[in-house]
């Protein structure tokens, strides 16, 4: 049997069509050739996968709005048929078109979706979210847990079908954010809310990041994590055997989804099952 490895693939794309004030990439513009030299990534990214002699979870996480781009809708289609691939996730902000998504193979296709309250109304997010229904897509919803957005997050969790599971990423740049009623208002919204609104103490913790999950770039440079800044090689020059390897983090502290995911002792593979990269828990 194939070894499984978790993948998130993050290119030189930086741009995003929405301002969200909280976001570093909010309205920021790659030029054309910026724009081509990230699609020659991606296409070669894609095309390296299937040569390889393990099963793959694709997670794409990009530094802006990538589902606008069609060069990476027909990537995540031409994904999610690989033989190889077990699972092709990406974070969005829903605002493309989804009409691609008829020709992706729905048992291998995700979204992580966010809503921001300041670029979309709450109608025209849950039509996306129907739309997704309709076409069996799984997705999840997420929204930042700033007070200001609350009451949005009370709108979607009333208008969404228990079925479809609500994150919140909790407002940690500020110590003690939120009261004891704001934290059991935000677990009615997501019943694992507490996981995210804790920075986990992670040096010397026994880690996936690095063994079987690790963040790759445009170039195909590895790190162990997307917060572990440290090249630990590169899949275009040496095999997955010679790179990765067991490792504890060297971080003081984890404090993403995307990075806390993959401490061995949290066992999160208990709660979200093989919809880990999606953000699904088995039970909502």
């Amino acid at each position: 049997m194939n070894k499984n490895i978790n993948i998130l693939y993050r290119g030189p794309l930086e741009s995003c069509n929405y301002d969200c004030k909280y976001c570093p990439f909010a309205k920021k513009k790659n030029s054309r050739a910026e724009l081509q030299y990230d699609k020659e990534c991606l296409n070669k990214f894609v095309n390296w996968l299937p040569s390889q002699s393990y099963n793959f979870g694709l997670l794409f996480t990009p530094w802006g709005e990538a589902l606008i781009r069609r060069y990476y809708q027909e990537a995540l289609i031409k994904l999610s048929h690989f033989e190889n691939v077990n699972k092709v996730a990406i974070q969005t902000n829903l605002s493309s078109s989804l009409r691609w998504l008829e020709r992706a193979s729905k048992k291998h296709i995700a979204l992580w979706t966010t809503f921001h309250p300041t670029e979309i109304s709450v109608d025209k997010f849950l039509d996306k979210c129907n739309q997704l229904s309709e076409l069996e897509v799984n997705f999840s919803v997420g929204i930042v847990g700033k007070k200001e957005h609350f009451e949005f997050a009370e709108q979607l969790r009333g208008a969404l079908p228990n079925s479809t599971y609500i994150w919140v990423n909790a407002y940690k740049r500020e110590a003690n954010y939120y009261s004891n009623e704001d934290v059991e208002f935000l677990n009615s919204i997501d019943p694992h809310f507490n996981l995210n609104n804790t920075i986990y103490k992670s040096l010397g913790k026994a880690c996936f990041a690095g063994e079987s999950s690790m963040s790759i770039d445009g170039e195909g440079n590895v790190n162990r994590c997307h917060f572990i800044k440290e090249k630990i090689g590169n899949i275009y020059e040496q095999s997955l055997e010679k790179i990765l390897k067991p490792n504890n983090c060297s971080k003081n502290e984890c404090r993403c989804y995307i990075g806390y995911m993959n401490l061995k002792e949290l066992e999160l593979n208990k709660i979200y099952g093989n919809k880990i990269l999606e953000r699904i828990p088995q039970k909502i």
